[in-house]
């Protein structure tokens, strides 16, 4: 493998794999403080799940580099800039309404992804996605439960899902946006096209919000875009100085 294909496969494996460790985050903010004693311990196992896979990946990106830096000097010693989160995981968790509907866009896609990747000639890739796509299966149909639940709630519930659906709908459009890394991963068979998972991952949510009563924003909408590349809002640098804290402070800590 070429310098070049190296550092492309490594890019890629780090954008699930920072996506994945930056979501799982932003849940575990939820422990303690669910709206009932089951929803707290849902979201703190999603979080688990999105963690164990953010180490899968974070593993096997510090084998590609092969710089000697594992998972934990990925997560604990990069800033913001190098970070290559989706931007739509990096949001603040705000109401219930607004990290539910955050966690349907993304399971949706999330699903989608990890089956295309199935398909990969990177036996590494495909061995993680086949792992990961039995939780995120699950992940799916209880966000998607939910969105339906609380759409087609109460007058409050139904009105805040929708803002949260509005507000948020911006963010999703990068997941389907394609740069250089995205077209050798597509080149070279270890990944797809990003834009091959939009009109399924439309279709998908709008069969949701149909069922939930919710109104579906404009597809072609103004989107956010730049996680992918390393741009960031300030809300990522705020989760990573709390994540980050204790392994910058003493490094090479340990329990």
């Amino acid at each position: 493998m070429s310098q070049t294909d190296a550092a492309q496969k490594l890019a890629y494996a780090l954008r699930f794999g920072d996506t994945a460790l930056v979501l799982s985050h932003r849940l575990s903010e939820w422990c303690g403080k669910g709206p009932a004693l089951e929803e707290d311990m849902a979201l703190a196992n999603t979080a688990l799940d999105l963690l164990g896979q953010a180490r899968h990946w974070l593993t096997y990106a510090g084998e590609l580099e092969a710089q000697g830096r594992d998972e934990d000097a990925l997560a604990y010693h990069r800033n913001d800039r190098e970070f290559f989160n989706l931007l739509l995981v990096e949001q603040p968790n705000g109401n219930y309404a607004d990290s539910m509907v955050r966690q349907f866009y993304f399971d949706a896609w999330h699903a989608l992804a990890l089956r295309r990747l199935l398909a990969s000639n990177d036996a590494q890739m495909a061995a993680i996605a086949e792992k990961a796509l039995k939780e995120v299966s699950y992940h799916l149909r209880r966000s998607s439960d939910l969105v339906v639940r609380l759409g087609d709630g109460s007058e409050r519930s139904h009105a805040m899902m929708q803002a949260a659906a509005d507000a948020l709908w911006a963010y999703t459009g990068e997941m389907f946006m394609g740069d250089a890394v995205d077209a050798d991963a597509a080149a070279q068979g270890y990944g797809f096209d990003p834009a091959s998972l939009r009109a399924p991952w439309l279709d998908y949510v709008r069969e949701v919000f149909d069922e939930a009563t919710l109104t579906l924003p404009n597809p072609d909408a103004w989107m956010h875009q730049g996680g992918k590349q390393g741009r960031h809002g300030e809300a990522l640098s705020y989760l990573l100085g709390e994540m980050q804290v204790l392994q910058r402070s003493y490094p090479g800590a340990q329990w």
